[in-house]
């Protein structure tokens, strides 16, 4: 599974931890985030989001 960077922060989403803290199991890749999740360090949407 890919992880993918916000192009605003920096944050990277990796599948194999997840986002505990808004409900997203390790293990969830970024195509199966809900629309609704946005990056949890500065609030982007998940279009702001490129592969890494």
């Amino acid at each position: 599974m890919d992880s993918y960077k916000c192009t605003l922060c920096g944050y990277v989403y990796s599948p194999a931890v997840g986002d505990f803290d808004h409900g997203v199991k390790a293990g969830t890749a970024f195509e199966d985030l809900p629309d609704t999740w946005k990056c949890p360090r500065c609030g982007a949407p998940k279009s702001r989001f490129k592969k890494v």
